[in-house]
């Protein structure tokens, strides 16, 4: 989330100092028998099972055949980071071996094993395998490639192994070389992700669910103008039937309703009504209603045109970034629709796990960072089609620019991608990537592990904001404690959703929490120089207040907030808050949370009546 209310240019020493005291959100408990039944459904917890994938933590725990496989040495490169493995290309009989123990979780129903691959020989021949590299797990042999597979760059290589789910077994990579004529198999950013069957907890409160969007764009020479074609499959889970649906057009925020942005056109599936709440909200009634369990789905023309400015949907010269664009469908729960007006102090987007297939078609002078995991292809004349495709997360954003990009692999095996605007040293970029892996790492260890298979941070000092988090994607500043903070956002507000206009604490006060443990701060003196502005000012107050209150925004809700969980630390026991938050956001995984929810939560794992401490802290609801 934005991690501080405007500045201005001149301010932004300033403002990254006060990054620390930013943001991060809650979770989402419910009665007994929901979060039971949620933590059933959670069994298979997303996990990253192979470590030191990208080969940055020394050798342990991987098992070599010699000292040399396992290397950054000269004559090769790693795909990310500084080493890689080395097999072979010795030019003589050679075999060298490289293996792990994993462990694949069980109930997981996809399992991934990937891995980038280079192939590199001297051999001339066009037909005969001599020198091979084996990939196995456990006695069975996945995959074998040859000197036949030879390739100028490194290929990524996915495998299934999701038949051996609920079993530890070793992961293997063998090679082997005839008597003459080297072939060097190098490998980088290995990874086995397993995920599938987690689903979000039991809802029948929140509506439209489970959507499914599906967009093909093509952009203008310069990134800044995106048109084509966008559809949404979607489930009524409420008992209540479901004779309407809402989009939220919440970049037309950064435009007039004579001037939009944002353009939807040529519905299908469904009549579009008007645009409300200043034209980021469109109503579209569907032909028939559609009772509980059923499903329907509408498609539209998209138009976006990214306005000038270095902020989260616009473009900061050659730079686009592309944050909220496309349309998604509103939250309608137990309070109605949910079409709370956009914020440029916070966050006003409340939206369900989702899955997102988005083709964008760009020139090749553009690289498109994006949410999920991008594959490119060739399309027409100096184009490339850049694939994403993204599995329950809440949001889809994206950039398009001439960046330029370095990559790693975090200790645990997630692909890091650093995308830097021009006027980024390569020192503050390198600085940037490791902060992000060691980052990413530290909150996964306190909250779950990454479900996603690579994240992206697209650089910039520029930005007025400090920084902003979509799922698999973020934008910053140079800052430690800034993209820190970021990236604790893809549990906090990704992963455990919230409401983010009527309860922006839930995402904001939990991530700074969240980075002030994976930096090292206690949270000691915290409350030095409090000073509550009225009886009316409460932490957990909502957008519609801080937004006529904005100076005392970031203090409260960031500062304050985050403070109170320091509090509720040392009242309860670090070990009893640490195993609050994990239990608590696996319970609720991809669900919602509400600050009763987590109130409730908070109460179950301590014997000591908390009234006085919710009051005291000013922690309604």
């Amino acid at each position: 989330m934005r991690t501080t209310p405007h500045r201005s240019v001149a301010a932004r020493a300033l403002a990254v100092a006060a990054l620390a005291a930013v943001s991060l959100l809650p979770v989402h408990p419910a009665s007994a028998a929901t979060d039971a039944a949620a933590a059933a459904a959670a069994a298979c917890t997303p996990t990253q099972a192979v470590v030191n994938g990208g080969f940055e933590s020394g050798t342990s725990p991987w098992t070599q055949s010699s000292t040399s496989v396992i290397t950054s040495r000269s004559g090769q490169s790693p795909h990310g980071g500084t080493s890689f493995a080395w097999i072979d290309g010795t030019g003589g009989t050679h075999t060298d071996t490289l293996s792990q123990s994993v462990t694949i979780p069980s109930g997981c129903s996809t399992a991934t094993l990937s891995f980038w691959l280079h192939i590199d020989t001297a051999e001339t021949t066009s037909s005969t395998a001599y020198d091979k590299l084996t990939a196995k797990i456990g006695s069975t042999t996945l995959a074998t490639w040859s000197n036949l597979d030879k390739a100028t760059g490194y290929v990524k290589k996915t495998l299934d192994v999701s038949s051996f789910a609920g079993q530890t077994v070793t992961l293997a990579f063998t090679g082997t070389e005839d008597s003459s004529l080297q072939t060097s198999f190098i490998l980088d950013d290995i990874a086995l992700d397993t995920s599938g069957d987690t689903a979000p907890p039991a809802d029948s409160t929140r509506t439209p669910a489970a959507p499914s969007y599906t967009v093909n764009l093509s952009s203008n020479t310069s990134g800044t103008v995106w048109t084509g074609h966008e559809s949404a499959t979607f489930t009524n889970a409420s008992s209540t039937a479901l004779s309407e649906v809402y989009l939220r057009l919440w970049d037309n925020y950064h435009g007039t309703c004579d001037a939009m942005p944002i353009t939807v056109t040529n519905v299908t599936g469904g009549t579009a009504g008007s645009l409300s709440v200043a034209c980021t909200a469109l109503q579209i009634t569907l032909p028939t209603p559609l009772t509980q369990g059923q499903s329907a789905t509408i498609g539209f023309d998209l138009g976006i045109t990214v306005p000038s400015g270095a902020d989260r949907f616009g473009h900061d010269g050659a730079f686009n970034n592309i944050g909220n664009a496309l349309p998604v469908l509103a939250v309608k729960d137990g309070s109605g629709w949910h079409l709370d007006p956009y914020t440029n102090n916070g966050e006003s987007f409340y939206s369900l796990v989702s899955d997102f297939k988005v083709t964008l078609d760009h020139p090749n002078s553009l690289l498109v960072p994006a949410t999920g995991t991008s594959t490119d292809t060739p399309g027409s004349s100096g184009r490339t089609v850049t694939t994403a495709t993204a599995t329950k997360v809440r949001d889809f954003a994206w950039a398009a620019g001439p960046f330029s990009k370095i990559s790693g692999t975090s200790a645990a095996g997630t692909a890091i991608n650093i995308y830097s605007v021009s006027g980024i040293t390569s020192s503050d970029a390198q600085s940037m990537l490791s902060t992000a892996k060691t980052a990413v790492d530290a909150h996964a260890g306190r909250f779950g592990a990454y479900p996603y298979s690579e994240l992206d941070a697209v650089i910039d000092n520029n930005y007025w904001f400090g920084g902003m988090e979509y799922p698999g994607f973020v934008l910053d500043l140079v800052s430690t404690t800034a993209l820190t903070h970021e990236i604790g956002h893809q549990w906090w507000y990704g992963i455990v959703g919230d409401d983010q206009y009527n309860s922006p604490w839930m995402d904001e006060a939990f991530t700074d929490y969240a980075t002030d443990l994976a930096l090292g701060k206690t949270g000691a003196n915290c409350w030095n120089s409090v000073s509550w502005a009225s009886s009316a000012e409460k932490i957990t107050n909502s957008m519609a207040y801080w937004d006529a209150h904005s100076s005392r925004y970031s203090t409260v809700v960031y500062g304050y907030g985050k403070c109170a969980l320091h509090d509720l630390r040392r009242l309860i026991g670090d070990t009893a808050m640490t195993n609050l938050l994990k239990n608590y956001a696996k319970s609720h995984w991809y669900g919602v949370s509400t600050t009763a929810e987590f109130k409730a939560a908070a109460q179950a794992a301590t014997s000591t009546d908390l009234t006085s401490f919710w009051n005291t802290h000013r922690i309604d609801g």
